[in-house]
C-alpha cells in the first residue's frame, strides 16, 4: 500500500499561498526572497523525487508545474517527467504535465484506490486544497515542511479548520541552505483507524 506524503514550502506561520508571487497575493514572492542557498534546497527536493513512486496534485498545481518541468533539463527534471502523476480535477480531461492521469469522481475514493495500487511514496506538491482534503479524511501518512524564515501574517495556510486533531511524530529535522528548516512528521493513528 502506498503512503501519501504532503511536501510543502511554507512560511513560519504556515502560509503556502503564492510563493512565487505570480498569483497576485500582496505578500506573494516569499519563496525566492527568503530562499538563501537554492542549490541546497534543490538537492533535498531532488532526493525526495528519487524516493517517490508517484506524484499527486490538483489541477492548478499541474497548470503551474507542467509547462515548467515538461521542457526543463537535468536529472531532477528527467526524474519528475518519468514519475507517474495523478491530477485530481472535475474540470479537465487531460493534464498538462507529461506522464499524468486525471482522476475524476470522488476524490477520497480515487485516492484510496491509488494508495492501494502504488507501493511506496505518493508525494503531494503544492495543491493546498487537495492536501487539506486528504488530511481531513485521514489519508496523509507523512508531512514534509520546508519552513522559510518569514512570518507573513496573512494568506492561505496549509492547515485550516479541521473536524479532528491530527497527531504527529517528528521523524527528523534538517537545516537547508542556512535559513530553511525542513521538518518531517509521521501521522500517528489510533489502533484500527482508517488510512
Amino acid at each position: 500500500m502506498g503512503t501519501i506524503v504532503v511536501s510543502e514550502n511554507v512560511s513560519l506561520d504556515g502560509v503556502v499561498e503564492d510563493p512565487t508571487g505570480e498569483g497576485g497575493f500582496a505578500r506573494g514572492g516569499w519563496f525566492a526572497q527568503y530562499m538563501g542557498d537554492r542549490e541546497s534546497w534543490a538537492q533535498v527536493e531532488y532526493a525526495e523525487a528519487l524516493g517517490a513512486e508517484a506524484l499527486l496534485m490538483g489541477r492548478r498545481t499541474d497548470e503551474y508545474f507542467g509547462p515548467r518541468w515538461n521542457t526543463a533539463e537535468g536529472d531532477w527534471a528527467d526524474r519528475l517527467r518519468m514519475l507517474p502523476k495523478y491530477v485530481v480535477s472535475s474540470t479537465i480531461d487531460e493534464a498538462i504535465w507529461i506522464n499524468s492521469t486525471v482522476l475524476k469522481g470522488d476524490v477520497i475514493e480515487e485516492v484510496v484506490k491509488l494508495k492501494g495500487r502504488i507501493a511506496g511514496e505518493i508525494v503531494v506538491y503544492g495543491s493546498r486544497q487537495l492536501a487539506r482534503t486528504l488530511m481531513e479524511h485521514d489519508l496523509v501518512d507523512e508531512l514534509r515542511l520546508m519552513v522559510f524564515p518569514v512570518v507573513l501574517g496573512d494568506g492561505e495556510r496549509i492547515f485550516g479548520e479541521s473536524s479532528h486533531v491530527m497527531s504527529l511524530r517528528l521523524l527528523g529535522t534538517q537545516t537547508v541552505g542556512g535559513g530553511i528548516a525542513r521538518l518531517a512528521y509521521e501521522v500517528v493513528r489510533e489502533a484500527g483507524a482508517k488510512g
